[in-house]
């Protein structure tokens, strides 16, 4: 997992509440086996149209937002299904961090297994900072997660909170299976003490 530790980027805004995963990532681009190449199916049913063209009238199309590795949302951000492909997709068409008044739980937990950053502002901050964004072409905003604030433009400035222990795996590019071979010399030892590992808790023949 890449780590996170400072970013500054383009800030890029989708004004509207409850965006569930299924408008992340709709349920026909799952298909795939890989976790890449979700990216140009994000946000397919806002971005084009029925013949496939990309609809001018969507925000996430302006060339404004082009590049932009932080989007600002309304609250209750990735409802919906469980799906592990949302965070994918927003990964991989170049999202490092989500900024909303708050996040669905299960969404929330995939995001920082897979290292995108949620940071959760209060609903003014988030009204001020969209409305800085719209007001703003090109507006960037810079992360400091070890300082854990949000800066930008026109004075803005945030503070946001975050668990001690995914803000450590954020900072480090940890992800469960790095925690499991941060223990690999005491697997190793154990299975060298047991000549059948997956009969561990039987007596070998």
């Amino acid at each position: 997992m890449e780590k996170f530790t400072t970013l500054t980027t383009v800030a890029a805004v989708l004004d509207r509440p409850n965006v569930d995963t299924d408008l992340i990532i709709p349920k026909q681009f799952l298909k795939r086996i890989e976790r890449s190449g979700f990216g140009q199916f994000v946000f397919n049913d806002l971005r084009f149209l029925a013949d496939g063209s990309k609809d001018p009238d969507c925000a996430l199309n302006q060339p404004r937002y082009e590049g932009a590795g932080v989007l600002v949302s309304r609250e209750n951000f990735g409802c919906g299904s469980s799906r592990e492909h949302a965070p994918w997709a927003l990964m991989d068409y170049g999202f490092r961090a989500v900024i909303s008044p708050s996040f669905a739980n299960i969404f929330e937990n995939n995001s920082f297994k897979n290292g995108l950053l949620l940071i959760v502002m209060s609903a003014d901050e988030t009204d001020r900072l969209i409305k800085l964004i719209e007001a703003n072409p090109g507006y960037q905003l810079s992360i400091d997660l070890a300082a854990q604030t949000v800066t930008g433009p026109e004075g803005f400035a945030a503070k946001f909170d975050i668990d001690p222990f995914r803000k450590e795996l954020l900072l480090n590019g940890w992800d469960d299976i790095s925690l499991t071979m941060k223990k690999e010399d005491k697997i190793t030892a154990y299975e060298q003490g047991h000549p059948r590992p997956w009969q561990a808790a039987t007596k070998a023949a």
